[in-house]
């Protein structure tokens, strides 16, 4: 397809539309693309539908019909199903065109989907992304792409309707393993976040103007400026699910082993996560860490008005129960 100015715009098939793959999608329809999708459920879809997209029964039916394929599921087990099964992306693959797996996968996933796609003449990439629920609503994702270097140049000008800065980092599963890089200086770092949270709750402080204080210093950081003032709200919907943050970081983990490298602080974080999901906060953001740290100082925290925490610095005394 072709706009006025003879500029090609290739077809595009995307497969999942959650918390993230939901925006993301719309950014290429927006973008003039023509866009079939495939969903789990139907009514996942239905914003996109109305936008102007396809509805495909299948990754298969989806993948007929596309020059690009992109899928953004939610764990290793569903981009195998959606890309390798039998009514999967590749089955329905025509040679010449493009897969491109935005999922946070295993780097060993990766390369074997480019094996599988090279014999079929189809090229691939995997291109996990990193930003939340706000970088997918505002097209400003940081993607982090492995595969071929024409491959990554066809792909450049769609990913660039997606994110503010999109690097490749080298071959096959080289985007996963950075994205690997990415979550483990999220999640100790998320860690420190929420127990100085904690700690200044408890010290009385004015938790608003912490953050205010601190967040321009050497503590800021991404996390500090835009999962703090959820907290804060006690907001704890997700922008990125804690079940996909332990599945994350257990791939982390397991390729760590695999390169005989010992990383502490990460096996901490992912046990802390795993708490965090066993008391049923699964499906809620990764800011709610700072619930289970907060029962392990049986505080109270979820319950607090928010008010309280503002106020809390009027009078120490009312810091929060022991």
């Amino acid at each position: 397809m072709a706009m006025d100015n003879g500029t090609l715009v290739e077809r595009i098939g995307w497969i999942g539309a959650g918390v993230m793959g939901g925006h993301m999608c719309g950014h290429l329809i927006s973008a003039g693309h023509k866009v079939s999708v495939f969903t789990r459920t139907r009514e996942s879809a239905e914003r996109l539908l109305a936008a102007g997209a396809t509805w495909q029964g299948s990754p298969a039916d989806v993948a007929v019909s596309s020059d690009v394929i992109i899928t953004m599921v939610g764990y290793p087990a569903d981009v195998r199903e959606v890309v390798l099964g039998q009514e999967g992306a590749l089955a329905g693959a025509r040679p010449g065109s493009l897969l491109i797996d935005m999922t946070t996968s295993e780097p060993s996933l990766s390369v074997e989907i480019c094996n599988a796609a090279g014999e079929r003449g189809v090229d691939s990439l995997d291109a996990p992304v990193s930003g939340g629920d706000v970088g997918a609503r505002d097209a400003k994702l940081v993607i982090m792409v492995g595969g071929t270097e024409a491959a990554f140049q066809r792909a450049l000008p769609i990913m660039q309707h997606l994110g503010r800065l999109v690097v490749r980092q080298g071959g096959p599963g080289a985007g996963q393993h950075t994205k690997m890089v990415n979550q483990i200086t999220i999640a100790s770092g998320m860690v420190g976040m929420c127990e100085a949270l904690l700690y200044g709750y408890k010290a009385g402080l004015d938790l608003g103007t912490v953050l205010d204080t601190i967040g321009g210093g050497a503590a800021g950081s991404w996390s500090l400026a835009n999962y703090a003032p959820r907290i804060l709200r006690g907001d704890y919907e997700p922008g990125f699910k804690v079940d996909h943050f332990v599945k994350d970081l257990g791939i982390a983990l397991a390729e760590a082993r695999r390169m005989r490298l010992a990383l502490p602080g990460l096996a901490l974080a992912e046990q802390l996560y795993v708490a965090l999901s066993a008391q049923n906060f699964g499906q809620k953001g990764t800011q709610s860490l700072v619930l289970a740290l907060a029962e392990l100082s049986h505080l109270d925290w979820q319950s607090e008005p928010a008010g309280r925490l503002a106020s809390a610095a009027a009078d120490p005394s009312q810091s929060g129960p022991v």
